[in-house]
């Protein structure tokens, strides 16, 4: 491990549970993805508009029992309890699909829950982490740890790819409903082994118990509410990369299965991708250059994406730009990101963080995925929705940078207990 990350003798089975954490939560998801995105497609562009605003209320109903749950249950309960929720789900799902109800609702409630699951499920794991690991500890091992969820993100797609004419669609819930459930026992054991080291307080309760804590703490902080912001501007030109991808997709002749297929092997290049970059160069990065710089690169990527797009848009580019793009979020900004909540305190570090990824993220879409539509509805073309794209980019790029200096002042000034 010394060989590809900077990890000390004490923190080496702490990072090996986090890595499979991380990877039972994302295979979980990517398995779940494929099948999403098919759903989407079935939807189509027009309908995913109304479920991305359907996705958004569904978070803003969700975050406050996030909070109660956070508010009112120790700190080593809160994963068992919310990922036992989503695996009940995964269970009803499946008896749902295997009686033989399908439709353009139950896709559409599908597409909802998928969205909604997958950021609770990774902002939870992202919340145990910054509660776990400080900001020195996080910038040397988060690439690595991140590289645990790429190796879910490989794995998920496979095991899609691999059975999806096998078992069917509809027996793959409960392929996921397991990994989750094997996250669940990594997360308990991470948190018993803090524990042991470092008496961390997981009997208790995080903060105070109003149902809004998060939204207020991101609305009282400059340094949250421009992550928020830098979430905002990232999910409009992404969703704007989505959408064509929808759109593209939509106009080919494709069978479900080969949609599926299609989405899974986009998702297996990806995760190739990714991994070599978290393992070799995400933390040198970090340390080198800085958190900023790590976080600016996805919107740099991102704006040359757009102008690649407006000059062939084809289904080749917008998948091969969509690839890129995803790389570089999951490889280098993500992680960049994370890092910034370690500075943070612990309230803030599960419902702020939470808030952020959850209904801002989800906001972020619905809002996105109606002034993209709107701009298509006045007459606006796709070379015209690129130049109004770009400038969101550049903006972006600018709030990487300022992120960046604010992260590096908090960490020259903080004083906070080493952990083992």
């Amino acid at each position: 491990m010394q060989r590809v990350v900077q990890v000390e003798r004490t923190e080496i089975a702490s990072v090996l549970w986090s890595f499979a954490y991380f990877f039972s939560v994302l295979c979980a998801y990517y398995i779940l993805r494929p099948l999403r995105d098919e759903m989407g497609v079935t939807v189509g562009p027009d309908g995913l508009k109304w479920l991305f605003a359907i996705v958004f209320l569904v978070m803003l109903a969700a975050v406050p029992l996030f909070g109660w749950v956070v508010s009112n249950f120790a700190r080593r309960r809160i994963v068992p309890v919310i990922y036992g929720f989503f695996i009940l789900n995964l269970v009803l799902f499946w008896v749902v699909f295997k009686a033989g109800v399908h439709g353009a609702i139950v896709a559409g409630t599908f597409f909802v829950w998928v969205s909604v699951f997958n950021l609770f499920v990774v902002s939870l794991f992202w919340s145990l982490m910054s509660d776990l690991w400080r900001n020195d500890q996080a910038k040397r091992l988060y690439g690595f740890i991140a590289a645990g969820g790429t190796a879910g993100a490989f794995a998920g797609p496979l095991i899609t790819q691999s059975l999806v004419r096998v078992i069917g669609p509809n027996n793959l819930l409960i392929v996921s409903g397991l990994f989750l459930a094997a996250a669940v026992i990594a997360a308990l054991a991470l948190r018993k082994l803090f524990a042991g080291l470092s008496g961390a307080g997981d009997e208790e309760p995080v903060g105070r118990r109003g149902l809004l804590e998060g939204a207020r703490a991101v609305w009282r902080s400059p340094y949250l509410f421009q992550i928020a912001l830098w979430i905002l501007l990232g999910n409009f030109v992404g969703t704007f990369f989505y959408l064509e991808q929808a759109r593209i997709v939509g106009e080919a002749a494709m069978d479900r299965t080969s949609r599926v297929e299609l989405f899974a092997r986009v998702d297996l290049a990806v995760s190739v991708l990714t991994i070599l970059v978290q393992v070799f160069l995400a933390a040198r990065v970090m340390q080198n250059f800085g958190v900023g710089i790590s976080a600016a690169v996805l919107p740099a990527s991102a704006a040359l994406g757009l102008v690649a797009l407006a000059i062939s848009p084809t289904l080749a580019v917008v998948v091969s730009v969509l690839a890129v793009e995803r790389t570089v979020a999951f490889a280098l900004a993500n992680p960049a990101m994370k890092v910034l909540y370690t500075l943070v305190d612990p309230e803030e570090k599960y419902k702020a963080q939470n808030f952020n990824d959850t209904v801002v993220f989800r906001g972020g879409d619905a809002a996105s995925a109606w002034f993209l539509n709107g701009f298509r509805a006045v007459g606006l073309g796709f070379g015209s929705i690129v130049v109004v794209t770009l400038p969101a980019a550049l903006a972006w790029l600018w709030l990487s940078f300022s992120l960046g200096r604010q992260h590096a002042e908090r960490s020259a000034s903080d004083s906070s207990s080493p952990k083992p």
